[in-house]
Parts: structure tokens; C-alpha cells; sequence
């Protein structure tokens, strides 16, 4: 199953607000590695609820598990949460620079997707990503992009426009591409995805977010080793 076969749906406002608050928390420098394994690597995934980890423990979501991975693969790097729940790429570019204020080795930037459930154009998702991306250029921070995909009830030229932001930006940019979020999770029948994902038919449960860190993970150890 592909993402326009889901079910889309925004935040409000209260929500996204108490996320961005949230955040100020998560940004802070994390505590409990032993000494002698201090991570001397930082990356900041940033992007929405996908990163966040909605609904989920805090132990299973996007972030906890892609630190537990590449300790796991002998790699230990601290990953900083800066998902935030409900954001759109103009979210995103609005928040991008104070992100910053934490030093970082790689940022993941994962956005877009509430871009497509609300139906925004995809020119001004492909400048609020641009601009995304100037904007760590620009610090000399690498990134590394995570494409989404757009629904198709708006039109082929609506998902065409829209899934072609990503490969373009990628490629202008020369950073790393994860094509899919969601990937991972899509299986040789439409409903193989679904053992994966919560109720809402959108965020992945535990395992599935141990299946997409498996799986992105490499091109995230790629991304620091470049």
C-alpha cells in the first residue's frame, strides 16, 4: 500500500504548540552514557509526528530507536528529537535556524507530509525546502533528505509535481536521499503495510519503526562517514 491509500488528517494548533514547547526539552544535551562510550557524533532528525514518534512509548519512537541502531552497528551517536508534531515544510523553515543553536554532524530532515494531507501547493513546499536546506548549507551542516509521498486524490499532476521535489532538491543539493519515509513498511501486497502501522492507518507501531531504521540506517552511518 502506498501513501495515498491512507487516511490524512492535521493537528491543531494546541497540539503543535505544546510539541514546539517540547522540543526546547529534547534539544538539551542528553544525560546517562557511560564515560567511556560518549557518543563524539550529534544528529538532529527533523521532521514531524514520523520523527516525533507519535503515539508511541518513548522507547520505541523514530529517535530512540536509530541511536539504539547505530550503537548497535558500533557507531554511538546522539540523536536529538526535533520532530515535532503537526509541521508543514513552511513549519519547518520557520524553526530551522534556532534548531541550529545545538551543534549537529548531520540533520535528517524529514518533512512534507502534512504538506500533502492538507493539500498545499507543492511550490512552496519545494522553496520552504529549499530554504531548509540553503540554511544548513549555509552553517555547514550536512543533511541528509527523507522524501514523502503525495496522496493521490489530488491529482496526477499535484503527486507528480510534489514526489519530484525531493529527487530535484537531493540532487541540487548533494546530499544523501532516503526516497520514503515509509518505505520499509510496503510489502508485495497493498495490505502488508498495515501490520505496521497504529490505528490511524498512517504512523508505523514499534516494529514498524525498527523495520524503517534498519533499513535507513545505512544511509544515515553513510551520511556522517561523508
Amino acid at each position: 500500500m502506498t501513501f495515498n491509500r491512507y487516511r490524512f488528517f492535521g493537528y491543531g494548533a494546541r497540539a503543535a504548540l505544546r510539541n514546539a514547547l517540547a522540543l526546547v526539552f529534547v534539544l538539551w544535551p542528553l544525560v546517562g552514557w557511560a564515560e567511556d562510550d560518549m557518543p563524539d557524533k550529534t544528529v538532529i532528525a527533523f521532521g514531524d509526528s514520523l520523527t516525533q514518534g507519535f503515539g508511541l512509548p518513548e522507547a520505541q519512537g523514530f529517535v530512540p530507536q536509530l541511536q539504539a541502531w547505530l550503537a548497535d552497528q558500533g557507531q554511538p551517536v546522539r540523536v536529538v528529537n526535533a520532530g515535532v508534531s503537526g509541521d508543514t515544510t513552511a513549519g519547518g523553515a520557520a524553526r530551522i535556524a534556532w534548531t541550529l543553536a545545538e551543534p549537529a554532524d548531520l540533520v535528517i530532515v524529514a518533512l512534507g507530509g502534512n504538506d500533502v494531507l492538507r493539500g498545499l501547493d507543492p511550490g512552496q513546499a519545494r522553496a520552504n525546502l529549499t530554504m531548509i536546506l540553503q540554511t544548513l548549507q549555509g552553517a555547514g551542516v550536512p543533511a541528509m533528505l527523507v522524501g514523502m509521498r503525495a496522496p493521490g486524490n489530488f491529482g496526477a499532476d499535484y503527486q507528480a509535481q510534489f514526489d519530484a521535489i525531493y529527487p530535484d532538491l537531493a540532487a541540487q543539493f548533494d546530499v544523501p536521499l532516503y526516497p520514503f519515509f515509509l518505505a520499509a513498511l510496503e510489502g508485495d501486497a497493498p495490505t502488508d503495510i498495515l501490520a505496521y502501522l497504529q490505528p490511524d492507518g498512517l504512523h508505523p507501531t514499534g516494529d514498524g519503526v525498527a523495520r524503517i531504521v534498519a533499513d535507513m540506517g545505512p544511509v544515515v552511518q553513510a551520511a556522517l562517514a561523508d
